[in-house]
């Protein structure tokens, strides 16, 4: 008995769970290095940046790069902005596509079907495709450099609607009934019966909202024409000089500081996610 053999048996691993292990630790290790060379070269003085051959963690740190970018972007405003406009669109979301899922799913009228088909049909149609359109219409309003500018167009999403519609069509159905039995109108029982038990797919749903609007980098670019208007993810564009020339650590700075509130939002929302999974039911 060789001593790998001896020692995986009085451990009580079996192989696949060694091999399962160092593939998780393989896994986490690549998607954590771009994250890794962000917050490393946030802090690295612009000669280390530029150097060749690149390395991994700075021999000298530096706060230069932090300091540089909020003396040459409104940098709180643009988090403001981002804060508005990702949080705006969250929250107009949520309202709009659980309405719509919840007639879609929980109602019966004339051209139901043809409506569902219709929203679905439009998850294939390319953003860029309406993006001038949509940039006419904000126009023609006077919305051009506008909070609602940047939220109105989003606030429903066709992906909402039907991601919503499906988790409502789980619900047992003969809550309902016994409701309107019992009088309770339909905002009534969308209100107090059908979203305390879709928490879940509600907290799920503001999360991708948010963090793609967070991360929006064209939509930001095409709605706003003046600095103070624009995103953290447009105002990040500034930065590159004359020629193209992109100053790294101060774009990876930016970056760094960009993804926090996605990272501390995640984590105050994961708790809350998880138990309302564990405690989803109806009551």
């Amino acid at each position: 008995m060789t001593t790998a053999t001896a020692i995986r048996r009085r451990s009580g691993l079996r192989p696949s769970t060694v091999l399962a292990t160092l593939a998780l630790v393989f896994t986490t290790a690549f998607v954590l290095l771009p994250i890794a060379i962000i917050v490393f070269t946030a802090f690295k003085p612009v000669a280390e940046v530029n150097a060749y051959p690149p390395t991994l963690l700075p021999t000298e740190w530096t706060l230069d790069n932090l300091a540089r970018i909020m003396q040459e972007l409104p940098f709180a405003r643009l988090v403001l902005n981002s804060f508005i406009f990702a949080g705006g669109v969250t929250l107009f979301a949520l309202v709009f596509d659980s309405l719509a899922a919840y007639a879609l799913a929980r109602m019966d009228f004339t051209g139901q079907r043809v409506l569902l088909v219709a929203i679905i049909a439009s998850l294939m149609i390319p953003f860029q495709a309406t993006l001038i359109p949509v940039y006419q219409l904000v126009s023609q309003l006077d919305w051009v450099n506008t909070y609602a500018g940047l939220i109105a167009p989003r606030a429903a999403d066709a992906f909402g609607i039907f991601f919503l519609r499906q988790f409502f069509l789980a619900l047992p159905r003969d809550i309902d009934s016994a409701a309107r039995i019992d009088g309770a109108s339909e905002f009534r029982i969308f209100r107090s019966i059908v979203l305390p038990n879709a928490v879940p797919a509600l907290l799920t749903l503001a999360i991708f909202t948010f963090v793609n609007n967070w991360n929006d980098l064209l939509w930001p670019l095409v709605f706003t024409t003046e600095s103070e208007m624009g995103t953290i993810t447009s105002g990040l564009t500034l930065l590159t000089g004359p020629g193209g020339i992109i100053p790294y650590g101060v774009m990876m700075a930016g970056s760094l500081i960009a993804v926090l509130p996605l990272v501390i939002a995640f984590l105050l929302v994961q708790r809350r996610f998880i138990e309302s999974i564990a405690t989803t039911g109806l009551k």
